[in-house]
C-alpha cells in the first residue's frame, strides 16, 4: 500500500459515483477540492519530513564509510610501522564502522524510494485537483444556464398566460357595466317619454312584480 494514499476519505472515484445521484454537483465538488487541498498539504509536510530524514540517513552512511576509509589506512600504517596490534585494533573499528555503513545505506535506499513515490502521489494529487476544477468550471456553468433557463421559463408563462386572462376578466367586467347602464337609460327614456303605468293594470299587481323582482335580486347576491 502507499505511503499516503490510505489516508485518504474521498477519491476521483468516489466522487464519480456521488456526482451521478447529486442534485448539486458544484457543492460535491467543492467538498472534493477542499479535502484534495488539504491531502496535499499534508502530503507535503509529510515529503518534508521524508526528506529530511532520507538526507540524515546519507549522512550516516557516509560517515561511516568515511571512517571504514580512515580506520583502512590507519590499519596500513600501523602494518608498515611493525605494530600490528595497533592495525588489529584499527581493523576492528573498520568492521564495526562496515557494518553501521551497510545498515544506514538499507535505511537510505528505503527512505529515498518512499520519498519518490511520495513525491509521485503528490504530482497525482495535484494533478487530479486541477482536473477536478476544470470539471468545477463546467458543472458550475451549467447550473447558472438552468437557473436562468427556469427564471426565463417564468417569465414566459408570465407574459403568455397570465396577461390574456386578466383582460378577458376586464372584458366580461365592462360588459356588464356597459349592459346595465344602457339599461338605465333606455328605462330613463322611457320615463322621459311619459309612458307612464299603465291604466289597466292595477297597483298591487305592479307591487307584487317589484317585490318579486327585490326577492330575486337579492336572492342573486347571497349566491
Amino acid at each position: 500500500m502507499s505511503v499516503f494514499r490510505r489516508m485518504r476519505d474521498i477519491t476521483v472515484a468516489t466522487l464519480n459515483e456521488h456526482l451521478e445521484q447529486s442534485q448539486d454537483p458544484v457543492k460535491l465538488i467543492d467538498q472534493f477540492l477542499v479535502s484534495t487541498r488539504q491531502d496535499i498539504g499534508e502530503a507535503e509536510k509529510l515529503r518534508h519530513q521524508y526528506a529530511s530524514h532520507t538526507r540524515q540517513m546519507k549522512q550516516q552512511a557516509d560517515q561511516a564509510a568515511a571512517m571504514v576509509n580512515k580506520r583502512e589506512e590507519q590499519a596500513s600504517m600501523a602494518l608498515k610501522a611493525g605494530e600490528e596490534h595497533l592495525a588489529k585494533l584499527a581493523l576492528q573499528e573498520k568492521i564495526l564502522h562496515e557494518e553501521k555503513m551497510d545498515q544506514y545505506n538499507d535505511l537510505y535506499t528505503q527512505s529515498a524510494a518512499a520519498l519518490q513515490e511520495l513525491d509521485e502521489q503528490i504530482h497525482q494529487l495535484k494533478a487530479e485537483y486541477q482536473n477536478v476544477y476544470s470539471k468545477r468550471q463546467y458543472y458550475y456553468a451549467r447550473m447558472q444556464t438552468i437557473q436562468l433557463q427556469q427564471r426565463m421559463n417564468q417569465r414566459g408563462n408570465y407574459n403568455g398566460q397570465n396577461v390574456p386572462r386578466m383582460f378577458n376578466q376586464l372584458d366580461d367586467q365592462v360588459s356588464d357595466l356597459e349592459y346595465e347602464a344602457q339599461s338605465l337609460r333606455d328605462i330613463r327614456r322611457m320615463s322621459q317619454e311619459g309612458s307612464g303605468l299603465s291604466g289597466n293594470m292595477s297597483s298591487s299587481m305592479l307591487d307584487k312584480e317589484l317585490e318579486r323582482l327585490k326577492q330575486k335580486l337579492n336572492h342573486d347576491k347571497k349566491e
